[in-house]
């Protein structure tokens, strides 16, 4: 399972209406950090499968989402549950520090 490519376009479709809770990944090519955190994202992908739908939003491309979340600093992720915010962690952060945080929003 990869993560889905989420824009401004197909956000509300794939975050905000989705039926389980959703982590998004908030990126840009020129990120350091970012790529470090990109196997982590994919390997929740994989981990959490049919439970959390995982995407990413290329900030440089969705410049509108990414505003609409106030998107500061990359990268951030996002969980969204019901279509809202319910937890938000910035900077690449260790795999175990992700999994506790997405597992604690999955029903």
């Amino acid at each position: 399972m990869k993560p889905i490519e989420v824009t401004d376009s197909n956000f509300k479709k794939e975050v905000l209406e989705s039926a389980t809770p959703v982590l998004v990944d908030f990126w840009a090519e020129w990120c350091g950090p970012c790529k470090m955190i990109a196997p982590v994202v994919e390997q929740l992908a994989n981990d959490f499968d049919g439970k959390l739908k995982v995407g990413k939003v290329d900030v440089d491309s969705n410049q509108q989402t990414a505003m609409q979340f106030g998107i500061r600093s990359i990268p951030t992720l996002l969980i969204f549950k019901n279509g809202k915010v319910v937890e938000q962690i910035v900077g690449a952060v260790p795999k175990q520090a992700l999994t506790d945080k997405v597992s604690k929003h999955l029903n």
